[in-house]
């Protein structure tokens, strides 16, 4: 398992133990090892490859070499609230985040969050889903989540684009406590109206979910 973390700054291995005396250029070669590796072997292998090889296989190619790049530029930028986790090294595009908010009503609570990555990224969003069960007009009970870079369509202009990486995602679910909570364009509606209704209370059901779901 590879795990990323800002206080830390360092990966862990299931069966390895990296030196604390790595650098953040060693601490990224170490964490794309694997997938570099294997990346190589797809490489050497196209010689042989039948030229009608299929655009799925093209596509997969194409989202392991954005991973390879844009998970070490997640690693060197992540916020102080969150960490990031590789249950799978050989499987960069399914990880899971850990958001600890320092602030506001969630403070206290560790919100996990599941992120598998298409075949077709960069040409659509991330899949996320939220593991912890939580009080939020931004997210269901049941882990479904809005947030404008997710969408794939979107009129507005905020929704997912190529441009977008890996970074932008993390950092919009790490806001979803902070900058980007929303009561006025809810998902969770219950949840939104019992803020409206009376903030103390709303505070005090979100204290209970921690309690109970996120510590």
């Amino acid at each position: 398992m590879l795990v990323f973390d800002d206080h830390t700054r360092h990966l862990s291995r299931s069966a390895v133990e990296c030196s604390v005396g790595l650098t953040k250029a060693d601490h990224s070669s170490v964490a794309m090892l694997t997938l570099a590796s294997k990346l190589r072997r797809d490489d050497g292998g196209k010689t042989g490859r039948a030229s009608g090889a299929s655009d799925s296989t093209h596509r997969v190619s194409i989202r392991d070499r954005l991973l390879t790049k844009e998970v070490a530029e997640l690693e060197a930028s992540l916020p102080s609230t969150c960490k990031a986790s590789f249950p799978d090294e050989d499987k960069l595009h399914h990880f899971q985040l850990a958001v600890s908010p320092d602030e506001g009503y969630y403070q206290s609570g560790r919100f996990q969050f599941e992120i598998d990555v298409p075949e077709a990224y960069n040409m659509v969003p991330p899949k996320v889903r939220c593991l912890t069960r939580i009080w939020h007009p931004n997210i269901t009970e049941n882990g479904e989540i809005c947030l404008s870079l997710l969408r794939e369509h979107s009129i507005d202009g905020t929704g997912w684009a190529p441009t977008r990486t890996l970074k932008d995602v993390v950092w919009g679910l790490n806001s979803l406590f902070t900058d980007l909570l929303n009561f006025d364009d809810p998902l969770n509606i219950d949840a939104a109206e019992h803020h409206l209704r009376d903030k103390e209370d709303f505070r005090n059901k979100v204290q209970d979910y921690i309690k109970h779901y996120a510590r």
